[in-house]
């Protein structure tokens, strides 16, 4: 019986929390938040969630500038002539896309199946084949070209398909054009966390320093390099911050007498 009731008490003091189980002080931000919008998840990681732009299904290239000029066969885009744009700009997105390097590999280094995904047409996100063969570690798969190694290097096998999960946040710039906030990325490579929420330094060429331009909303884009690195299974979200308004100061309520504390600031 003693323990029945005191199994009941911590379900109550579980579902009623604060008023009711000795902790009669409440942290209260002062925030009327919207309700989150649902979004359906994919079946699995790898399937577009409901809300997901689909860039390439397996089926046509029709959202790409360009895309008339790479082979599209069994599901699959294979490198043909030229770089492809999204016909579609963005910002602030979630990104998912897989890629498989040429099999048996060909070349060394940067001339082994080298390719690119770069988020606001000039931010790369190297895509190369690094299994078992070296180049220069910002240069290397999951790197952000020319600025940031990857953590580890997570590479599959040549002919094995490789997934890059992105989260992109753009970089924002004051009206006369200078930089207000830098881009910043997180990388997961195969699942595994290979860029952690990277201040992007600028853009990534190969022959200049990095450095930002004033922009807004701009396209993806997947290089050609000259190698047949294949692409599939395309799909982007276009993020969007919790809305909420205030209504006032974060302060604390006291459940016990119902008397709100202001927060005090501190000094400095």
């Amino acid at each position: 019986m003693i323990n029945k009731l005191a199994f009941t008490m911590v379900t109550v003091c579980a579902v009623l929390a604060a008023p009711y189980c000795g902790r009669a002080q409440e942290y209260l931000s002062g925030m009327k938040w919207q309700e989150p919008p649902v979004v359906t998840p994919g079946k699995t990681n790898a399937d577009p969630p409901s809300d997901a732009i689909i860039l390439f299904d397996g089926k046509d290239l029709l959202a790409w500038e360009n895309g008339e000029n790479w082979k599209v066969k069994d599901g699959v885009a294979t490198i043909g002539k030229g770089d492809i744009k999204t016909k579609q700009s963005f910002g602030d997105c979630q990104l998912h896309i897989e890629w498989s390097a040429p099999n048996p590999p060909k070349g060394h280094s940067q001339g082994r199946g080298n390719s690119g995904v770069f988020l606001q047409d000039h931010y790369e996100v190297q895509v190369l084949d690094s299994y078992n063969d070296k180049t220069y570690f910002d240069g290397q798969a999951s790197a952000i070209y020319k600025q940031r190694p990857p953590m580890v290097n997570a590479m599959r096998p040549p002919g094995e398909w490789n997934t890059y999960d992105i989260v992109w946040d753009a970089p924002q710039f004051k009206d006369h054009g200078s930089l207000k906030s830098p881009a910043y990325i997180t990388v997961l490579h195969n699942g595994v966390l290979t860029q952690n929420h990277f201040a992007v330094e600028g853009a990534t060429p190969f022959n200049e320093a990095p450095h930002y331009e004033k922009h807004g909303k701009l396209p993806i884009h997947l290089q050609d390099h000259g190698n047949p690195v294949r692409y599939r299974n395309i799909w982007v979200r276009e993020i969007k911050p919790a809305e909420g308004t205030r209504e006032r100061e974060p302060h604390f309520h006291d459940h016990a007498t119902g008397k709100d504390t202001p927060i005090k600031k501190s000094a400095g």
